[in-house]
């Protein structure tokens, strides 16, 4: 048998991986978190199960979604991802016209807050608006309602250690110029933006020019498969768009941390994470690229 020199046998193992197609370029856990696994989950596991879950697929953050029935339990989770190690770094935070306004926050939302203080949690919000606001509102109407609006839910936060971070959703919130204006607006606020691909479809034709404007203020992106006209939920790398979203976001100077999503109903959250996490391998995107600049 023929034997090879050190840097050959290094150099034919390199013409090989290219060959094959495989990458070194391979996106890490510990930049990766989870979206939606606590509403969106058929075997609706209790706090201690999904943070077994989180552990046993190798996440050391992910970002806490919430319905109702779900606040019983919210405290004992916060404390079981401390006691493990789990970083909770956003709290989803949604106002609807029907039942917050200024001044007045849900009871829903109120308890939210007082949960988030007592475990001692130093997070961040995720701000959104139900497009209900806005309804019948002008341009400037919906601005000078949303400025107040945030000013309060940002004293809110303050008041327990907590950051507010933008959140595009649907509607006239969700459109990320608006949330840019608004963020230059409440400098005092120290405001930031996470960035959702699936609530984006009706934006990709922009979205070059989008990056260039959310960039200075973005804290989080949420991926997801995306095809020009939907569906809304994709599994990452069944799109023909997705990645050349990322690699906009990546050029522009954005690192992470990027969000996976496990919003699917009546499905195994644990088994939806990991398809997602598969498909952002198979993407070979150079995660990397600008930690070599």
């Amino acid at each position: 048998m023929k034997k090879y020199s050190t840097p050959l046998l290094f150099f034919l193992l390199v013409f090989i991986a290219s060959c094959t197609g495989q990458s070194e370029e391979k996106i890490e856990l510990k930049n990766i978190y989870p979206w939606c696994i606590v509403a969106f989950d058929s075997i609706e596991r209790s706090p201690a199960e999904r943070i077994q879950m989180l552990k046993d697929l190798g996440f050391s953050k992910y970002a806490y979604d919430w319905r109702n029935k779900d606040l019983d339990e919210m405290e004992t989770e916060l404390d079981l991802a401390k006691e493990n190690q789990i970083e909770v770094i956003s709290v989803w935070f949604w106002l609807n016209a029907k039942r917050d306004s200024l001044g007045k926050l849900s009871p829903a939302n109120n308890r939210v807050l007082e949960i988030i203080k007592h475990s001692k949690l130093k997070t961040t919000l995720w701000l959104s608006f139900s497009p209900n606001f806005f309804e019948g509102k002008t341009q400037e109407e919906s601005m000078a309602l949303t400025l107040e609006m945030i000013k309060f839910v940002h004293a809110k936060a303050k008041e327990i250690g907590c950051k507010v971070a933008l959140y595009n959703h649907r509607g006239w919130f969700g459109n990320p110029s608006n949330q840019v204006e608004l963020i230059k607006m409440l400098p005092q606020c120290n405001l930031s933006m996470v960035y959702n691909f699936h609530h984006a479809h009706e934006y990709l034709d922009d979205f070059p020019q989008i990056v260039k404007e959310i960039k200075p203020y973005l804290t989080a992106v949420n991926l997801n498969g995306m095809r020009k006209k939907g569906p809304k939920i994709l599994p990452i790398g069944e799109g023909n768009e997705e990645k050349g979203m990322i690699n906009m976001l990546i050029n522009s100077g954005f690192v992470g941390p990027w969000g996976v999503l496990g919003h699917v109903e009546h499905k195994d959250v644990q088994q939806i994470l990991e398809q997602n996490i598969k498909g952002l391998h198979a993407l070979k995107v150079n995660w990397h690229q600008n930690n070599k600049r």
